[in-house]
């Protein structure tokens, strides 16, 4: 993909692997507007975004739940960078109890962040990326996508249905000139899901890692689709 003059969205990208792609999309000169549900956390993240990178850096209070703002976060970033050709859905979160222990409010609020939000994003983009000649879209998923585990049934089923999703996309829109891909991380070194970040578990994968492979399906020729990737730690502790 001809990365000049891009502009893209990146959700949940104030802090963890988020904020690590987009520090990575504006090195590279494109223009991104982060989108997360706190105004402190996105002013603080633009601030400091700002101070790096050659593109642009914008901000927007989203909560992809509610599709009235995904609507309206679609607006402002075609409205103040000229358009939209790439889209990063990584805004997620994760409730890691027993499937009796699990609230039917956070059990729909996993679901409605994880794999809804990450619809909602997508409806709305792909007319603007049509308009644009094309586009990018890469959905944040996890090798729980895959992988069942215990104490996970919630995330389990947001992520297995993300993947699913994403290679039904995949299909629809890539004779429209845009590509679709999922990212399917192991263990992340960061605070999601009430995880700390720490050096004891530096055998983790970094958030930069993740962006990296973004940077890396992003500069793949057009003629090639890497539509799924999986990444784990090359080392992690023995069992």
């Amino acid at each position: 993909m001809n990365l000049n003059a891009k502009n893209a969205i990146v959700t949940g990208g104030t802090k963890g692997i988020g904020r690590a792609i987009a520090e990575a999309l504006l090195s590279e000169g494109i223009s991104v507007c982060i989108a997360a549900r706190k105004q402190v956390e996105v002013d603080k993240a633009i601030n400091e975004l700002s101070k790096s990178g050659r593109g642009r850096a914008i901000g927007f209070v989203c909560d992809v739940r509610n599709y009235e703002q995904v609507k309206a976060l679609i607006d402002y970033t075609v409205k103040e960078l000229g358009g939209l050709d790439i889209l990063v859905n990584n805004a997620g979160i994760g409730i890691f109890e027993t499937v009796e222990e699990t609230s039917p409010e956070d059990f729909r609020s996993v679901l409605e962040t994880n794999l809804f939000g990450v619809f909602y994003c997508c409806h709305e983009a792909i007319p603007e990326m049509r308009r644009r000649g094309g586009g990018y879209i890469i959905n944040i998923s996890s090798l729980a996508g895959a992988n069942p585990h215990p104490r996970m049934a919630a995330y389990n089923a947001s992520k297995f249905g993300l993947n699913g999703f994403s290679e039904a996309l995949m299909q629809e829109v890539r004779h429209d000139n845009i590509k679709v891909s999922y990212i399917m991380p192991g263990s992340v070194n960061t605070e999601f899901g009430g995880d700390t970040s720490s050096d004891e578990k530096s055998w983790q994968l970094t958030p930069q890692d993740i962006a990296r492979v973004v940077m890396d399906l992003l500069h793949h020729d057009d003629r090639a689709l890497p539509s799924r990737v999986e990444i784990r730690p090359s080392k992690p502790p023995k069992k």
